[in-house]
């Protein structure tokens, strides 16, 4: 459990398309990530994202979604 300050709201929207969501607003399943490299590296050992999404996420979605929070 972390405040939510320390989490990315991760979404998918009806079509399908995964994405952070800065504003926290877009419409879409969402899914919290930590920022944190350690805990971001375990998500994606785990397939968070793909069990929340109920869909296999790429590779490539968790190097986007590192970089953008990296901002």
């Amino acid at each position: 459990m972390k405040p939510k300050t320390e989490l990315m709201r991760v979404v998918k929207s009806p079509d399908g398309v995964i994405s952070p969501d800065v504003s926290g607003k877009m419409p879409g399943r969402g899914a919290y990530i930590c920022t944190d490299e350690k805990c971001r590296a375990r998500a994606e050992k785990s397939k968070a994202l793909s069990r929340a999404f109920k869909m296999a996420v790429p590779n490539d979605i968790w190097t986007r979604l590192a970089a953008s929070w990296r901002i």
